[in-house]
């Protein structure tokens, strides 16, 4: 790779000048040297949120893992008369409610598979009970695809579907679904369910209506660094538009249990590139995680040097990617979490969905308060 190419986007780090496509492929080639692009990474991450890590605490809710989509990198799925398949009971759901909240949880984080028994009503009513029973805990809701699906079983546009929803209480939607945007890709991978186009619909129409996403990239499959170029384009050019994403959460895949299992997962060094040429890409958008669920811990820590700034949270029951393979805790403690960051040489920030600053009773942990928006540094 020509020095000249590098020394390029040095300049427009350094200038805060927007990178190109061209210059995303640069920065993935392998013969650009991953501590440089860290490095470059690791200015823009500083330059946005200083010394601060952040974290929250959370639970993973999956209701179901009954699937109408048969994703091949998909290993949670399951056929109604398979013997791992589940649907959670009101109950079920409301006791996960209660458990969150009397461990301090701040948000819900709620995927699922999409059950072709379950009316849409049914979905509505599930946020409408967690709301009414803690409405301190902050509902993330539906993927892009699932709110997809719901348009198909209500007979109703996406707009109504999300004042359905947040008149039920949904606060914000997370990011899962946009796997690769490119058809090359995702014709492959999950051809029947939502495309880029209406992926990026859901999430147009839910920043219009004031709603906040994070929004996700799945790497380490099919893809090529042209096609993770592309995607984190496409995001970028939507928050250019909106201002509405407020996390980038790069996916690594794990091939375990899936139709893609005879691939490697990614390695850390392929980790690593992707989250600092996505903090390079992607300089619209606040703030991007390292999810350790499926980085490990090892290499979530290092991606605060090479441009992550958050960890996730606790995580708390969380299932699609440990049946994939993932050989990470079902749950940190905060005190783990809190270390993790400071080893990292960072400051460890606890924030809610919002990213406002959290504020806990000494006396009671499980008692907190949200405070002002945690503006960049």
């Amino acid at each position: 790779m020509p020095t000249t190419k590098l020394d390029d986007i040095r300049k427009k780090v350094a200038s805060g000048e927007r990178l190109t496509l061209q210059d995303g492929l640069v920065l993935y080639d392998p013969a650009t040297p991953l501590h440089e692009v860290g490095q470059l990474a690791n200015i823009v991450r500083e330059r946005l949120n200083g010394n601060r890590a952040y974290y929250n605490i959370n639970t993973h809710l999956n209701p179901t893992n009954v699937c109408v989509y048969r994703c091949t990198f998909c290993a949670f799925r399951a056929d109604l008369r398979d013997p791992k398949q589940y649907l959670m009971s009101d109950e079920q759901i409301l006791a996960r409610g209660r458990e969150a909240v009397e461990n301090g949880c701040t948000e819900m984080h709620i995927v699922g598979g999409l059950h072709h028994q379950m009316k849409y009503d049914w979905y509505v009513h599930l946020v409408r009970q967690l709301h009414t029973a803690y409405p301190s805990l902050h509902l993330k809701a539906w993927t892009a695809v699932e709110i997809n699906w719901f348009e198909f079983l209500a007979r109703k546009p996406v707009r109504a579907i999300l004042e359905d929803m947040v008149e039920a209480g949904l606060g914000s939607l997370p990011g899962g679904g946009a796997e690769i945007f490119h058809p090359e890709v995702r014709d492959r991978i999950c051809e029947h369910k939502a495309d880029a186009s209406k992926w990026l619909d859901v999430h147009r129409t839910a920043h219009s209506m004031g709603l906040k996403s994070t929004c996700t990239m799945l790497y380490g499959h099919i893809e090529n660094d042209y096609h993770r170029v592309d995607h984190l384009i496409r995001l970028r050019e939507l928050q250019d538009e909106t201002h509405g994403f407020q996390t980038f959460v790069p996916l690594a895949f794990h091939p375990a249990n899936t139709g893609l299992s005879h691939l490697p997962k990614p390695s850390a060094v392929t980790d690593l590139r992707t989250i600092a040429v996505s903090r390079l890409m992607l300089d619209n958008i606040p703030h991007v995680k390292a999810y350790w669920i499926m980085l490990g811990l090892g290499t979530a820590q290092a991606a605060l040097a090479y441009g992550a700034d958050d960890l996730d949270g606790t995580v708390r029951h969380e299932l699609i990617y440990h049946d994939a393979g993932a050989t990470t805790p079902e749950v940190l403690s905060v005190e783990h979490i809190r270390r993790l960051i400071a080893e990292a040489g960072r400051d460890p920030v606890e924030r809610d969905t919002l990213y406002r600053g959290i504020r806990r009773d000494p006396a009671d942990r499980s008692r907190w308060s949200a405070g002002e928006l945690l503006a960049p540094a």
